[in-house]
């Protein structure tokens, strides 16, 4: 099965950035569509950025202007720049990867992203 591994989260300042990465076991097929979500307490999750095959992507107006999904097949990697950071993006962050081919979903384990002075 196709394992997703995030890293890049932590505690940063307000207005300060972090890059997410998700690192995937396997081969990132063209097909595949990509994406960040995320989940606070108390709240249901929600998806931060998709990017479908192609590169189209689509974000969530809360963080339009201020982060950027890009992915990078030959690194099997997907990575999330998240800019002037707020209280209100602390959540887990979760890399996700459907493969239509397959009809398939899978979920990384998730980033703690703590924005907080």
């Amino acid at each position: 099965q196709v394992q997703l591994v995030e890293s890049g989260g932590g505690l940063v300042q307000p207005g300060g950035s972090l890059r997410l990465t998700c690192a995937a076991s396997e081969s990132i097929f063209s097909s595949d569509a990509m994406g960040w979500y995320r989940q606070a307490p108390g709240k249901q999750r929600e998806a931060v950025a998709v990017m479908r095959s192609g590169g189209n992507a689509n974000y969530v107006d809360s963080v339009k202007g201020r982060f950027a999904i890009s992915r990078d097949n030959a690194k099997n990697a997907v990575y999330l720049q998240m800019n002037s950071l707020k209280p209100e993006d602390t959540a887990v962050y979760y890399c996700n990867l459907y493969r239509p081919n397959w009809g398939r979903n899978y979920w990384g384990q998730g980033t703690q992203v703590t924005v907080s002075s």
